[in-house]
């Protein structure tokens, strides 16, 4: 089993910047077996989206939602046991709940989501 926490969120004016933690507890071998860890969003009245993934195997890099991409910059550290979101240049359309997200090969792990909101 894995437990995910997420933190960092609150209120920033646009342009501004935030960074999100998440991170992760459990038994080490859950840990160790997680191949993809994600940062999703979902703001009021729309779905989830992905925001920014990154593989385990690999050290450095990770995939972004156009919408984010050039402003975000996702991170790990120790391991799997820390994964970070730096959010840059905010806009008001990037206000939501974040969370992270750890998959191994037989299911899913969530965090209970850390609201950013972005005013003008």
């Amino acid at each position: 089993q894995v437990q995910l926490v997420e933190s960092g969120g609150g209120l920033v004016q646009a342009g501004g910047s935030l960074t999100l933690s998440c991170t992760a507890s459990g038994s080490i071998g859950s840990i160790n077996n997680i191949n993809v860890m994600d940062w999703y969003r979902q703001a009021p009245g729309k779905e989830r989206e992905l925001v920014a993934r990154v593989f385990a195997r690999l050290t450095t890099g990770g995939d972004y939602a156009e919408s984010v991409k050039g402003r975000f910059t996702i991170s790990r550290d120790n391991g799997n046991h820390l994964l970070y979101l730096q959010m840059n240049s905010l806009k008001p359309e990037d206000t939501a709940v974040y969370y992270c997200l750890y998959q191994d090969s037989w299911r899913d792990y969530w965090g209970q989501g850390t609201q950013v909101t972005v005013s003008v």
